[in-house]
């Protein structure tokens, strides 16, 4: 299996858009996954922490991601979310996430219980060792208050179906280390817009976007002209972007980019509790800059 084709590249951290009663809203989703697809992504993640995860009950997020693998109609491949803090539970979800025709999964750390590091390897393998499917682990310790060290990332590398790393640490050092510990076939990829930039420099052959919601041809030009060794245009984009990439995180994700999106007439500016909606203050910020580059 070439570890790295399916899942190289930006991929979109879908956002779920809700209907005004709470609901999925099945048909702007379809517009969502139709229009990245036509702008040049390369794959898409439904059902991560940008999808509000957190909050679908269990038929809701399979829906979702069974409407993103129906839209996507094998054009590109779709990664759904599968993680939680109760390794038992996320098994029985890799099941089911598998039966809705996905190429792989995403599990984020467990959060709030702490496992060790000797934790997380337990955890990750047990998924590993149940679901027939390849899996990208996403280290997000903002959000889990637990970190994978790089010397826990080489181990799981090792792991049959364990085929790469979402990184959100934030450490650029880490990184460093676990590029110089794995072996090139195992796929690092981004999971902060703004460091995509060197994290591709450290080794790393992708991103899974937030901002890529917005821009999903301008992150997946960003990646393909770095990974072309087109250095200058690279630059360009991630320089034109940087605020924005920014602005979607000055409030909670997905807030401002879900916001993002409700501005650009793409999805109605609903959110389930305990995420709310913007500050005006920062929403207007949000929305200058939207303007300033023509979203809209």
């Amino acid at each position: 299996m070439d570890k790295i084709k399916n899942f190289k590249g930006a991929g979109t951290a879908l956002v779920t858009p809700f209907k005004k009663d709470g609901s999925v809203d099945e048909h702007a989703l379809r517009k969502l996954v139709s229009r990245q697809i036509e702008d040049g992504i390369d794959f898409l993640v439904p059902c991560g922490t940008t999808g509000e995860s957190p909050t679908l009950k269990m038929d809701e997020h399979l829906r979702v991601i069974e409407v993103v693998v129906q839209e996507a109609e094998g054009r590109v491949p779709v990664l759904g979310g599968a993680g939680s803090n109760d390794t038992h539970h996320v098994i029985e979800m890799a099941h089911e996430v598998k039966r809705m025709g996905v190429d792989g999964i995403l599990s984020v750390t467990p959060y709030y219980n702490k496992p060790t590091q000797d934790g997380l390897i337990a955890h990750f393998s047990a998924i590993a060792k149940e679901a027939d499917l390849p899996i990208i682990v996403y280290n997000v310790p903002g959000r889990t208050s637990v970190n994978i060290q790089p010397a826990t990332v080489k181990r799981l590398s090792e792991v049959d179906n364990i085929v790469g790393i979402k990184e959100a640490s934030g450490d650029l050092g880490q990184v460093a280390d676990i590029a110089n510990l794995v072996d090139d076939d195992f796929i690092i990829l981004s999971g902060d817009d703004a460091l995509t930039l060197p994290i591709l420099s450290l080794g790393g052959v992708g991103v899974i976007s937030v901002m890529s919601n917005l821009t999903p041809g301008l992150m997946s030009q960003l990646v393909k002209h770095y990974l072309n060794s087109e250095y200058a245009e690279a630059l360009a984009i991630h320089r034109n972007l940087y605020r924005l990439m920014n602005l979607n995180f000055i409030e909670t994700s997905p807030v401002p980019v879900k916001t993002g999106l409700a501005l650009m007439g793409l999805v109605e500016e609903r959110f389930r509790l305990p995420l709310v909606q913007m500050h005006d203050s920062n929403k207007k910020l949000l929305e200058a800059e939207m303007r300033m580059l023509k979203l809209i």
